[in-house]
């Protein structure tokens, strides 16, 4: 690569969907002048110090990395600016940027999405297009706005959602379908051949972030809803209910046709758990107890010796 088209880009991400996009960014031939990540917070059952997944990375890539606890800090736009940044690449960062940071960089703020873009705003994509019973989402990469995802657009690549991807199965596929249209953005760029264009005002949807109360299951709602919701909240915040007073987090969701009560505990079948649902029935493949290890659902059937008189949800 001629040295005048080696970019100057400052990388700004967090967790693991980003590591792919890292990583092809320190291999690409451009140079990652700054690593812009959370600071390290507490974790665990110890509540010790953790260095957030690009940290780690960025250590081992031997990139200078910069942990800000707040993107607003007094002094954080000079301190970038004298690096005479071409791009910022943004990827699930955790912050919004100023306006004064938006505009530093060359070229400007590129950002990876995990949707097609305008579907699915906001910061969980990946788990509201499962939980709504999409069959196709992708990725986007778009030059960054003041508004929630409203800039204009670079690049999209879509890709199908099979009826077994949880969020955490997507999320994979999609952290390295990003990292691909990432460089392939790059290089479009630096040759002329892809330039920004506006979002339709058509089309537009949001994707809010997550929290512990989306995932409680309403059992008189029908069972594909469920099952969207068991796959869309998997890994976190999990899909659950209740049985005999204790929480219990459902894993494995599929769409089944027995009838009974809503919540009521319907049999095996294929080494899954039926449950009856508003309409048809959820089928799920494991099960874990408050308290308890994630068991496979024949596991769980003869340990909890349940029966056709089992209720969930009470």
């Amino acid at each position: 690569m001629p040295e005048n088209d080696r970019w100057r880009i400052v990388f700004m991400g967090t967790p693991e969907f980003a590591l792919p996009s890292l990583s092809a960014l320190a291999n690409s031939g451009d140079e990652v002048v700054l690593t812009v990540t959370q600071p390290d917070r507490p974790r665990g059952r110890g509540r010790k110090l953790a260095p957030p997944p690009v940290k780690i990375l960025a250590e081992e890539l031997g990139l200078p990395v910069l942990q800000p606890e707040k993107i607003r800090e007094p002094g954080l736009v000079s301190r970038l600016e004298v690096l005479e940044p071409d791009l910022f690449v943004v990827v699930a960062y955790g912050q919004i940027l100023t306006s004064a940071l938006l505009d530093l960089p060359r070229v400007g703020p590129l950002n990876v999405h995990a949707s097609l873009l305008p579907a699915y705003r906001g910061p969980a994509p990946i788990n509201w297009a499962i939980i709504n019973g999409e069959t196709e989402t992708g990725v986007t990469t778009m030059f960054m706005a003041q508004g929630v995802d409203t800039g204009p657009t670079l690049l999209s690549r879509p890709l199908q959602i099979e009826e077994t991807d949880t969020a955490g199965i997507l999320h994979d596929r999609l952290s390295h379908l990003g990292a691909e249209i990432l460089i392939e953005t790059i290089t479009g760029l630096k040759a002329g051949t892809v330039s920004p264009q506006p979002q339709p005002e058509t089309g537009v949807s949001h994707a809010p972030l997550l929290t512990k109360s989306d995932g409680l299951l309403d059992w008189k709602r029908p069972a594909i809803e469920l099952a969207g919701l068991v796959r869309g909240l998997d890994p976190w915040p999990g899909a659950r209910t209740t049985f005999q007073g204790r929480r219990l987090k459902l894993f494995g969701g599929r769409v089944g046709s027995v009838r009974g009560q809503p919540g009521q505990v319907m049999g095996l079948e294929r080494g899954r758990l039926h449950i009856a649902a508003g309409e048809g029935s959820l089928m799920v493949a494991e099960l874990q107890l408050a308290g308890q290890k994630r068991l496979k659902a024949v596991d769980f059937w003869h340990g909890q010796r349940l029966n056709a008189a089992s209720i969930l949800g009470n």
